[in-house]
């Protein structure tokens, strides 16, 4: 008897796909619980500078073993510089974030990255957004408001970073837009981490022995150097797991399994850190991800219109 397989090649993209996204909800909030360790007795500007050294170091294998050309036309460099700088702040502002702060406050903050998105492409992109989109954005301003207001109080400036890291990360996806399409994912990651390092290590060098809090280097002693590699190893594999999965199924699927790294990263803050977000802010999260998946909900059924539209027979 023979036996007939039933798969359908789009079916097996997308849970492909499905499984990466789910190992980046995995795998982000790790990152995130390796830089909060190492920041206890390492400054945040050296945190940062690790977490591109060793994502350049690990894609550098790759490229050599792909066989992936290094050529960048002329035209790219800008935007490739552009869009290191962009991670490079986002990185710096969330790590000096939840130094003090817990995870799930100043992740569910950083989530408001893309209702900017969404606003920079109405308004200054000229995209075609509807009012109850851009209506969901403003209702995830005011659950970020919602999250600040007891962080503020309780920490200071310092809640005011991952805003900082959502501005940076949201510029960061729209310059990304462009260059995906050219580049290959692994030398786009390559490029990324090598530039950062660049930009840092001058910075950290010069402030050698200045004694500042963020940016004075110091020499990690046993087990920081564990959290230092956790940092960018964690970092690479999630944002390459998320680059993948973009590639094998619709964003449109994709986009609303990212939110499970809210709970992930307050389970792993409460075990790890035993911070839990209180009621105030624990309803401001709530707000973020309702209109964050209602505002995915109404791309979903505008495109099912587009498709509809484009359908019909003229009349």
């Amino acid at each position: 008897m023979t036996n007939v397989s039933t798969s359908h090649p789009a079916i097996d993209r997308t849970l492909v796909g499905v499984a990466l996204m789910l190992g980046f909800c995995l795998t982000a909030p790790l990152l995130d619980v390796a830089a909060k360790l190492a920041s206890e007795s390492i400054p945040v500007g050296q945190i940062t500078t690790a977490r591109f050294i060793v994502q350049c170091a690990i894609m550098a294998p790759f490229i050599w073993s792909m066989g992936l050309s290094l050529r960048v036309a002329r035209v790219e460099w800008s935007a490739l510089v552009f869009r290191a700088v962009l991670l490079l702040i986002s990185t710096f502002c969330f790590i000096a974030a939840i130094r003090v702060m817990p995870l799930a406050d100043a992740l569910a903050i950083v989530f408001v990255a893309p209702f900017i998105v969404l606003l920079v492409g109405k308004f200054y992109l000229g995209e075609d957004v509807g009012a109850r989109r851009v209506g969901a954005a403003l209702v995830g301003f005011v659950g970020v408001l919602f999250v600040i207001q007891p962080s503020f109080v309780a920490f200071g400036s310092a809640a005011l970073f991952p805003l900082g890291t959502a501005v940076g990360f949201a510029f960061y996806i729209l310059i990304t837009r462009g260059l995906s399409r050219r580049m290959h994912p692994v030398t786009l990651q390559f490029y990324t981490g090598l530039i950062a390092s660049v930009l840092c290590l001058p910075v950290i060098l010069l402030a050698q022995g200045s004694g500042s809090e963020l940016f004075d280097p110091v020499w990690p002693v046993g087990v920081n150097w564990l959290w230092l590699l956790g940092v960018g190893f964690f970092a690479t594999l999630s944002h390459m797991m998320m680059t993948y999965a973009l590639s094998q199924a619709p964003s449109a699927t994709l986009a609303p399994l990212q939110y499970l790294e809210l709970p992930v990263a307050t389970l792993f803050g409460y075990l790890v850190f035993h911070d839990f977000p209180n009621s105030l802010a624990l309803t401001g999260i709530a707000i973020i991800i309702g209109a964050g998946l209602y505002m995915i909900h109404r791309e979903r059924v505008t495109a099912r219109q587009l498709v509809t539209e484009r359908a019909a027979p003229p009349t």
